[in-house]
């Protein structure tokens, strides 16, 4: 019976040890994604275009590489 106390104090302690740091987070603070933006809309689609192709340049590239080994193979 005098451990089951034990534990349960143990347990209430541990469990109890969260709260602080819990109740001292600072949930009025505005979240970081909410800041204004450092580029432009215009900005960004350009960027993902000139993504876009360079992936798709890069591709081609691997598949004609690919072509010209199975030809010769």
């Amino acid at each position: 019976m005098l451990k089951m106390i034990a534990l349960l104090g143990l347990g209430a302690a541990v469990a109890f040890t969260s709260l602080p740091a819990i109740a001292q987070t600072n949930q009025s603070a505005a979240p970081a994604a909410s800041a204004s933006p450092t580029v432009s809309h215009k900005s960004q689609m350009q960027h993902r275009a000139n993504m876009s192709k360079e992936r798709t340049r890069v591709l081609a590239h691997h598949v004609r590489h690919l072509r010209l080994k199975t030809a010769t193979a």
